[in-house]
């Protein structure tokens, strides 16, 4: 049985992102980043039809971009540079921890902040009545 770390080697191409994202933005309506991964077939296919008229190209796009595009080998086309991993490296639980205290401390400051927001919107509502009474009434 294999390791996962070892799988997830095999599965990532030799293809980069940062030559497959420039490609596809600016020339993939003419499948410029599938010629590049090595799927031409489709790549011609996608020139003929202008990029699927833009919605095949937009697809693409967003695949590239969130690492889940294939090239012609069913690698997926996940490393931004020929020399960085293929995976991220994890953070440590300290990190992790130290974002959840500072989620926490925002989440905290914004309800605060909308209860003075409300406040506010009463006491102004309060003005606006107290104003539309005519001055003789009171």
């Amino acid at each position: 049985m294999r390791d996962d770390a070892i799988e997830d080697q095999d599965n990532v191409s030799d293809r980069t992102r940062s030559a497959a994202v420039p490609l596809a933005v600016l020339l993939g309506c003419f499948g410029a980043h599938r010629f590049y991964v090595g799927k031409t077939s489709s790549a011609i296919l996608m020139a003929c039809t202008l990029g699927g008229i833009g919605l095949w190209w937009m697809a693409d796009v967003i695949l590239l971009l969130t690492g889940e595009f294939r090239d012609a080998d069913g690698r997926r086309v996940v490393r931004w540079s020929a020399d960085s991993p293929a995976r991220p490296a994890r953070l440590a639980t300290p990190q992790i921890e130290r974002m959840r205290d500072e989620m926490d401390q925002l989440r905290s400051e914004m309800t605060e902040l909308a209860e003075r927001v409300d406040f506010m919107e009463r006491m102004l509502a309060q003005v606006r009545e107290r104003d539309a009474i005519p001055p003789g009434s009171r």
